[in-house]
């Protein structure tokens, strides 16, 4: 229907308009205009609801980012040059020194691999930064249990890893010396009795541990074997030696609290007996894992001619007295930390290539060892040019 009706006039009041003309309250480009407030519109129902949600949305968004997430985040750590120097108390030292011995020139790097971690029970990670550090190939998040386990305290998982560190460096030492020929004596010596332990009452700090059912040893190595051996739950008989005199007593390892290890609930240290003083300087640093690297550091100082050939390389590991390389954790964190820290060779335990076996960072090239022999050997070959002989993760992955 028409605006006018046909005959109809234009009126001048509005009621009636010629032809073309705008109603009342029209501007030309059809925007409605009021002389005052515009008729309110009401809002849907429907429309309401989904502002509510988007703000609480944005709220509990806001609210869970800040929270604690119950992990804990493990980043590259610094690396440390065994060949070279440290500072410790502002003044660089050599991080192995061997004052009563000859020792010769070495060149290149061996470098110690570290992890930095972030968070602690006390003080754990907001779920934004573990969310973004699910993102972060170098970087791995961890339920905070498996590095702290329940009931056990920050200051006694830092105990923990100094005595871990101080073991490390008397097993290497060892290891290094055996490599060489130098026949050693050692003891297992309780160092702890945790609170709650089987062994509480029947062990004492000092105690010299010398055999697990008729299983002799002189590393902590061997006590773990054996203590593993015999498993939880019934009595093991153990052999010490207590102000220089033997006693027989029973103890029945528990379980730890990954489920599957028996242990007896106490702190220990490797003790021998050097011919020579052997002085590693760290600070800050605990865990067992440089204990390869210091024994390939070790025997580079003792022997003449350079073990890397001027290489850079780096490494990880635990180490026996008698020279056996054990997994570590944070494989892959060392493994960035290593190439950023500009080495272009990488020696890694033979246990841990489950870990490393896709996950290596570009320009990085890792060998499988399983003992302080096969160490050497990779050495030696990369300081050669030929490494066609050496073992890779990829092989032993099969």
């Amino acid at each position: 229907m028409s605006l006018f009706e046909p005959g109809s006039t234009a009126r001048s009041d509005g009621a009636g308009r010629p032809p073309g003309a705008l109603p009342p309250g029209v501007l030309p480009d059809g925007d409605p205009t009021w002389d005052d407030e515009p008729p309110k519109r009401r809002i849907g129902t429907g429309a309401a609801i989904g502002a509510v949600l988007v703000g609480v949305a944005i709220i509990a968004g806001v609210v869970v980012s800040v929270l604690p997430a119950p992990y804990v985040i493990e980043r590259p750590g610094p690396t440390f040059d065994v060949l070279g120097d440290v500072e410790i108390d502002g003044e660089a030292v050599p991080l192995i020194s061997i004052p009563s011995e000859e020792t010769f020139a070495t060149d290149g790097s061996l470098r110690m691999t570290t992890v930095s971690l972030s968070g602690n029970p006390s003080r754990l990670p907001s779920w934004i930064e573990v969310l973004g550090a699910w993102f972060d190939p170098s970087v791995a998040v961890v339920p905070v249990d498996q590095i702290f386990p329940p009931g056990t305290s920050v200051e006694q998982s830092s105990e923990q890893a100094a005595l871990d560190m101080q073991n490390s460096q008397r097993e290497a030492i060892a290891a290094a010396l055996d490599s060489l020929e130098i026949d050693l004596d050692g003891a297992v010596v309780v160092e702890e009795i945790v609170d709650g332990s089987p062994s509480a009452g029947i062990l004492e700090p000092g105690d010299i541990l010398l055999s697990v059912d008729g299983v002799a040893f002189e590393e902590v190595s061997g006590l773990r074997a054996a203590i593993a051996e015999h498993g939880a739950d019934t009595p093991a008989t153990i052999v010490l030696e207590r102000d220089g005199v033997e006693q027989t007593v029973e103890i029945a390892p528990v379980l730890a609290d990954d489920g599957e290890t028996p242990v007896l609930m106490i702190y220990v240290s490797s003790e021998y007996d050097f011919p020579f003083t052997v002085d590693i300087q760290l600070q800050n640093v605990g865990g067992p894992s440089a204990g390869m690297v210091f024994a390939l550091g070790i025997l580079d100082k003792l022997t003449e001619g350079s073990l890397s050939g001027g290489n850079e390389i780096a490494g990880t590991g635990t180490i026996t007295g008698d020279g056996v390389v054990g997994p570590i954790g944070g494989i892959r964190q060392k493994l960035y930390g290593a190439r950023n820290a500009g080495s272009e060779w990488f020696l890694a335990p033979a246990a841990n290539c489950n870990e490393v076996v896709g996950h290596v960072p570009n320009g990085l090239t890792v060998f499988a060892v399983e003992t302080l022999d096969d160490a050497i050997e990779a050495m030696e070959a990369i300081r050669d040019g030929d490494t066609s002989g050496l073992v890779t993760c990829e092989a032993v992955m099969g």
